[in-house]
């Protein structure tokens, strides 16, 4: 059953104006992932994935993201659009965060601007930031993507949002 969207306000995007399949664009919105106070990734030259009823996902370029952080583990995904995600653990502060970061090495023809690109689930860092504004993480822990509030829901993620 598909929710109704919420209203979209001034300045906001719907999520349930998102096509499907998904796409990824090319964004010049400033992203940072921070965590104990130390930047793990920080650009101006990321590229978003959209997809009707979910938050923008955010890649970023390696060259913008503390790689030396990231160690790879054996974990693997498959995105019937995107193809196959590899897992990353980040390792900061001397803490290690399990499977917190992901990427698509050879992604489909679709998405090759992500080839090497990084995401990262908001909901394990301290903070992720879009344009300055603290993202919360989409619902249910298992999607990656980040809302702010230029995004109307509802999101796709939380109870009863399975089959949307």
């Amino acid at each position: 059953m598909r929710p109704d969207p919420d209203p979209v306000g001034p300045g906001q995007e719907s999520v349930w104006a998102y096509p499907r399949p998904a796409f990824a664009e090319a964004t010049t919105r400033h992203l940072v992932v921070r965590h104990r106070g130390i930047t793990i990734a920080d650009t101006r030259r990321g590229v978003r994935t959209l997809e009707t009823s979910h938050p923008p996902s955010y890649y970023f370029p390696p060259a913008d993201v503390a790689m030396d952080m990231l160690h790879p583990t054996p974990h693997r995904s498959l995105c019937e659009w995107k193809g196959q995600a590899r897992y990353f653990d980040v390792h900061v502060g001397g803490e290690a965060i399990v499977e917190a970061a992901w990427a698509y090495p050879d992604p489909t023809p679709a998405f090759a601007c992500l080839r090497g690109y990084v995401a990262f689930y908001p909901h394990l860092f301290d903070t992720c930031l879009v344009d300055g504004e603290r993202a919360q993480p989409q619902p249910g822990g298992f999607y990656g993507g980040w809302v702010t509030s230029d995004l109307a829901g509802p999101f796709k993620g939380g109870p009863g949002s399975r089959f949307w």
